[in-house]
């Protein structure tokens, strides 16, 4: 199966980075809304740091958590017992989730912060989608969140210093200056070579740089309608914010909740 050029983040950096984004502080808070009270069993792909399957967990949901970056689970693991989680209500597990095989199925699925954008091939799509959806128990339902592409970022081909900000590090004790470099892959078709470019200062006030480099898709409602549909989802719901409304042309995001066929 081809591959993507898959996104590693610093582990250090990723929870810092991405503090007070508007998807960070909406996404959960709009899908616990959705889930029943009573206790479910969650498996949240791609979990990262758990910066989600943690809340999912406080509100007496079970929580399963699978990443392939062994850095970032560590930090996962770091933050869950932080809190007094125990590992029972919260298991997390490296893995590949195109090659997912638990000995367990789930009442819902997760997939949110744009993370189905990374993997760039319908092969790898659809065979993440299918061991989703044999992880999930009848009638199971998968939440998918991603953004609704901006027309004018990828008319041009290229973007040197898009979304820059600057954010601490605690645990090193860091100020670090992050822009986003986007270039038209030149190699695949609807992919873009996303370069997030590090700059920080030690010390003595010299500089530091560092760098990581990853593909990302983009697709449209219609597409994500169809792509669920064909790996055996029902679509229920498209939203459009995390405020409820309906998808509209000038939404920022395609979230979809679907369920199992």
């Amino acid at each position: 199966m081809k591959r993507s050029k898959g996104y590693r983040a610093i582990a250090h950096y990723y929870d810092a980075e991405y503090a007070g984004s508007d998807v960070l502080d909406n996404d959960v808070p709009f899908m616990l809304d959705h889930l029943p009270r009573k206790r479910q069993h969650v498996l949240e792909l791609c979990c990262g740091t758990a910066r989600a399957s943690i809340p999912l967990a406080q509100a007496g949901h079970h929580v399963v958590g699978v990443d392939y970056d062994a850095n970032l689970l560590e930090l996962a693991k770091q933050k869950r017992d932080s809190v007094g989680i125990p590992e029972s209500d919260l298991t997390l597990i490296r893995g590949d989730v195109t090659k997912l095989k638990l000995d367990q199925t789930f009442d819902f699925g997760f997939l949110i912060f744009n993370t189905l954008l990374n993997f760039t091939t319908i092969d790898e799509q659809d065979r993440l989608l299918q061991l989703t959806r044999d992880h999930l128990k009848p009638g199971g339902r998968f939440w998918v969140d991603i953004f609704f592409p901006d027309l004018s970022i990828l008319a041009a081909p290229h973007h040197g210093h898009y979304d820059s900000a600057t954010f601490y590090v605690p645990a090193l004790n860091r100020s670090v200056h992050r822009t986003t470099e986007i270039n038209r892959s030149t190699k695949h078709v609807q992919v873009q070579e996303m370069t997030f470019h590090y700059t920080w200062a030690d010390n003595m006030g010299d500089l530091h740089h560092e760098k990581i480099d990853f593909d990302m898709t983009w697709m449209f409602p219609r597409e994500l309608e169809l792509m669920l549909e064909r790996n055996g989802f029902v679509v229920e719901r498209l939203y459009g914010n995390y405020d409820g409304s309906e998808i509209m042309p000038e939404s920022p995001r395609i979230i979809a909740l679907a369920k199992k066929r």
